[in-house]
């Protein structure tokens, strides 16, 4: 009990410094590249090869996790935060930056990337009993959240600080790069410090199973679960975090100590927005939980271009994020209670790997639309009525498929299922 213990809380504190780590480096990377000289092109450039690197990189780590071993795969994604956050630290040229950025575990919207999060779910759903799980998968995303939004709030405020006392604003932002390495080294020590019973206890014939990107009987939901959140993703890349930040820095003027504030509470408020999932699971059931809490807070998201003054865009934005995560925590109870224990760092990277896929092809995209004046209002759109789109096929695909781990009569959260077993689960 005490070893298990002990392994929550270094996960936890792995979430809590990556997440603060991301938050540094999302507020400044679109800034960082500008100041560098790149235009608004090139950043998009740069951020989908971003994301289409961690999605190789993540789906060769995650679907051998199992068998190779967690701690060893989770250790390895912290070297490539190092590397990743050394080179954005010491160069200026695009074309390293883009290695870099494909090589290397780099987040521009400040949320989850890498092999971190799919392994590190896997092993907490070793420790904990699933009517545990939403539960604390909520507490594990609000400690992620806060991490995320003081990480924000630091790297806009060291930067802000630097450049008041005259440091360039290259300089300043490459100061916020080197914290980045600095926390990757830290994640190594913490996964270092992990024990044995974070790793799968599958028998023989689970592990002689064949296998297909680490799945064997969850095959069919699991890519059926990818392609859905594989949309969800594709819509959020139009409003990754460092692009909605270079949005109210253009709009409204404000620099980056200003943006590390927003985006503070921005992230506060998505974080206490999952506490409440947990408690909607037990009486509402996972799914229902997923969509109706996503898809007021997607129209939300659509009308913070339209809002005419910073305080309005503002307070749109915060409602939007005071809603916004409580699909999170039910998402991932899911998507662990309808596989084998086995499959679960496969199925979290896979699903994971979908949805860094469908976030890696929108910034290229979006780059342009918010150069132009005309059409910086679209990414917002477009994202807001995917996401709603994404949440109705949702829905309808899974209301009737019940998770497997607890019996054909219940949820991960023991609640009753929301419609009656269909077979489709395999």
């Amino acid at each position: 009990m005490g070893s298990a213990r002990s392994d929550v809380v270094r996960l936890f504190a792995a979430r809590a410094l990556r997440l603060f780590a991301h938050g540094l480096f999302s507020v400044v990377l679109v800034l960082h590249l500008t100041a560098a000289g790149m235009g608004e092109a090139a950043a998009g450039l740069l951020l989908t090869f971003t994301l289409l690197g961690d999605t190789v990189i993540s789906l060769w780590l995650t679907t051998r996790a199992d068998r190779w071993g967690r701690r060893r795969t989770l250790v390895a994604g912290a070297v490539l935060v190092v590397l990743a956050g050394a080179a954005f630290a010491t160069s200026t040229s695009f074309a390293l930056l883009l290695v870099a950025a494909t090589i290397g575990v780099v987040s521009p919207s400040g949320n989850e990337v890498g092999p971190f999060l799919a392994v590190e779910m896997a092993a907490l759903s070793e420790e904990l009993p699933p009517e545990r799980r939403t539960s604390v998968f909520a507490w594990y995303q609000l400690t992620g959240s806060i991490a995320g939004a003081v990480g924000a709030l630091a790297g806009g405020a060291l930067a802000g600080g630097l450049q008041a006392r005259g440091v360039a604003a290259l300089a300043s932002y490459q100061v916020v790069m080197t914290a980045y390495a600095i926390a990757g080294v830290g994640l190594g020590v913490v996964f270092l410090g992990l024990s044995p019973a974070t790793e799968t206890r599958s028998g023989d014939a689970a592990r002689t199973a064949p296998r297909w990107l680490g799945l064997h009987r969850s095959r069919r939901v699991v890519l059926r679960l990818s392609s859905l959140f594989a949309v969800d993703a594709f819509a959020g890349g139009f409003v990754v975090q460092s692009f909605v930040a270079w949005w109210f820095h253009d709009r409204f003027g404000i620099g980056p100590t200003a943006l590390g504030g927003i985006f503070f509470g921005a992230n506060l408020l998505a974080g206490l927005s999952a506490l409440s999932a947990a408690s909607l699971a037990r009486r509402f059931g996972l799914v229902n939980t997923m969509v109706f809490t996503h898809l007021p807070s997607n129209v939300l998201l659509a009308l913070v271009p339209l809002m005419p003054t910073l305080p309005l865009a503002v307070g749109v934005l915060f409602v939007r994020f005071s809603i916004s995560q409580m699909d999170v925590p039910t998402r991932q109870a899911y998507t662990m209670a309808v596989v084998d224990p086995d499959e679960r760092s496969a199925a979290a990277g896979v699903t994971g790997i979908a949805r860094t896929i469908g976030a890696a092809l929108s910034p290229l995209l979006a780059g342009p639309l918010y150069a132009s004046a005309a059409l910086s209002s679209v990414p917002f759109i477009a994202a807001g009525g995917l996401k709603a789109l994404y949440d109705l096929a949702l829905w309808r695909s899974f209301r009737g498929v019940a998770p497997r781990e607890r019996g054909a009569g219940s949820d991960a959260a023991g609640v009753p299922r929301e419609g009656a077993a269909t077979g489709t689960s395999r």
